[in-house]
């Protein structure tokens, strides 16, 4: 009987293992199978929100197929307290593994609002978008120039919700006063900026910020990363280049940065200049001699008058021979290199040719015709109306 009896209890026992095995079995497989989502949305989690809520939600919303075995999953990968506040694209079938990891992942939200401040040399723009989960493409909502714009009520509205992407954007060749000074407009920011920092170090990139970061703190990593990346190209410039010290490099790669806005040209456009100071030529860089006008306080608007070519200043590249005592501007990363790394040609000058770009001469005879050139194209332009 005894016999019987635990002959019977293995059997039981056998059986129980086998279906909790099965279960089991059938539950990883749930987790880490294809997920009922047809189309792409865009999940938010709740700043405080707890597994539980979260799972419910997405099971709500058709993304998981059973919140509990979410839950279990979550539990089990030791991730369930892991959760990040924020909105997340989660794609179409997305496995419960897949969304777990969008939602624990630990970076930036993947959809959602986005607000960018770009300052440009031109101006600044503050641009509001928003994600379109099935296109995966941003659609913008509004835009506007803090300096002469009211904010629209869309901004606002989206200012006063608690998920939102914050982001600063530097375009190369900004001056560090047009930072600091559009800074000021940045109203998601806090705190003061003391002192305008040196012309060229901050570097022209884009910044992650949280709602009310300090101003003067988002200036010193600027400062921090223009000084790490000229660092870097330092140490691996050309030989035979006439500058003493990085701080030498800035400046040229400033005056690169102003002088051309087409990519392909920087490493020729510092060479040029690095011909002229290697025959004792002056660079009559025209961005210099504004930048000894303006000190980079806005732009000058006007073209420049013969007695500004003509002014003593330190800027002044038609007078002064070799490089300015400073940098003219905020130069990118590409500029950087390009004064590091110059293009070797014969060239002394250069014009603009009409399609954006430059007509580069060995001699001053090519560069008087390229510029007869430039000015008929100038002439054939339609007169602008005011």
């Amino acid at each position: 009987m005894w016999k019987s009896v635990a002959s019977n209890a293995l059997t039981l026992f056998i059986v129980i293992l086998v279906v909790a095995f099965g279960v089991i079995a059938w539950g990883r497989q749930q987790f880490i199978g294809a997920g009922p989502l047809a189309t792409p949305v865009c999940f938010k989690v709740e700043r405080g929100a707890s597994l539980s809520q979260v799972g419910r939600t997405l099971e709500e919303q058709g993304v998981v197929s059973d919140a509990r075995i979410f839950r279990i999953g979550a539990d089990y990968s030791g991730r369930s307290k892991d959760l990040k506040f924020g909105s997340y694209l989660i794609a179409p079938n997305a496995s419960m593994a897949a969304v777990l990891d969008d939602l624990t992942a630990g970076g930036q939200s993947t959809c959602g609002r986005e607000v960018n401040f770009r300052i440009s040399v031109a101006k600044s723009q503050v641009i509001l978008r928003e994600l379109d989960p099935v296109s995966n493409r941003y659609v913008e909502v509004a835009s506007f120039d803090p300096a002469v714009e009211a904010a629209p009520s869309a901004y606002l509205d989206a200012t006063q919700g608690g998920d939102l992407r914050l982001r600063i954007t530097l375009a190369e060749g900004v001056t560090s006063w047009q930072v600091v000074d559009a800074l000021k407009r940045a109203d998601f920011l806090s705190g003061t900026v003391e002192t305008v920092p040196a012309e060229g170090t901050l570097s022209p990139d884009s910044y992650e910020v949280e709602k009310g970061a300090d101003r003067a703190a988002l200036i010193a990593e600027m400062e921090a990363r223009q000084a790490a990346t000229l660092a870097e190209l330092w140490a691996q410039r050309a030989a035979g280049l006439p500058y003493k010290t990085p701080e030498e490099a800035l400046v040229m790669a400033s005056i690169v940065e102003k002088e051309t806005g087409v990519a392909a040209e920087r490493k020729l456009v510092a060479g040029v200049f690095l011909n002229r100071i290697a025959k004792g030529m002056r660079l009559q860089t025209d961005p210099a001699v504004i930048y000894g006008i303006t000190k980079g306080k806005g732009l000058l608007g006007r073209g420049l008058r013969q007695s500004e070519l003509k002014a003593s200043t330190p800027w002044n590249t038609y007078v002064i021979l070799g490089l300015p005592p400073t940098p003219i501007a905020n130069p990118g990363r590409l500029s950087i290199e390009a004064a590091l790394q110059p293009e070797t040609s014969d060239y002394l000058f250069f014009v603009a040719d009409g399609s954006g770009g430059h007509a580069f001469a060995a001699t001053l005879a090519e560069h008087n015709a390229n510029v007869v050139k430039w000015r008929a194209i100038e002439a054939a332009k339609p007169a602008v109306v005011p």
